[in-house]
């Protein structure tokens, strides 16, 4: 795991690529550092749920609301709030060997819908930059500067150059490049397994 990066040092990296000054802080009022506090997020969630990283899987009892919804369904479930994407897999029991539950239930903005008396989840959660592995933080730090690049630079070319370098070519939509380096670094590590014994997890509310 990169236990040392952060946004701020993600951005400034890639602001070195691009032969720019890193920035100090996103609020330090220079246009670069503007630049990223507005662009950095959303490409760093959008790399993050264009593909099933197997460190980016949660597992989560989820807390029963006291709100009862007005529809068919009994209870009201809230999602984690570090959800990036939908529910991987579902199960109404912690016990061994329970297969996912496909039906009876319904996600309605931050909440499940179900008449399950418990829910467990696997999900896809927005993970911090120390504790994503290099290999996702190098992709990301070039995303980045690809970006960036235009703002900074006023240079197509190297918009092109740095977004060919993290995506690959167009015929390769967005799985070429690091991000097919990543992804192929990924597969070969242990898959996402489906939490069988959640006795130790905290139910949150």
């Amino acid at each position: 795991m990169a236990a040392g990066d952060t946004s701020l040092s993600i951005c400034s990296d890639a602001l070195i690529l691009l032969g720019a000054a890193p920035i100090s802080s996103f609020t330090e009022g220079s246009d670069a550092a503007q630049a990223c506090d507005r662009l950095y997020p959303d490409v760093r969630d959008t790399l993050l749920s264009n593909y099933l990283w197997s460190w980016s899987v949660q597992k989560q009892q989820l807390g029963r609301l006291s709100t009862t919804p007005v529809d068919e369904w009994k209870y009201a479930y809230q999602l984690p709030g570090d959800m990036l994407s939908g529910v991987i897999a579902l199960f109404q029991s912690a016990g061994l060997g329970q297969s996912p539950v496909r039906y009876g239930w319904e996600i309605y903005g931050d909440q499940i819908y179900t008449n399950f008396e418990e829910v467990f989840i696997d999900y896809q959660a927005s993970v911090a930059e120390s504790k994503m592995p290099n290999y996702f933080v190098r992709l990301l730090r070039t995303a980045v500067a690809s970006e960036l690049a235009f703002v900074i630079t006023d240079q197509v070319s190297k918009a092109d150059y740095f977004r060919a370098l993290a995506y690959g070519s167009p015929a390769d939509s967005g799985r070429g490049g690091l991000m097919r380096e990543a992804m192929n670094v990924d597969s070969r590590g242990k898959p996402p397994q489906i939490i069988e014994d959640y006795s130790l997890i905290d139910v949150r509310y």
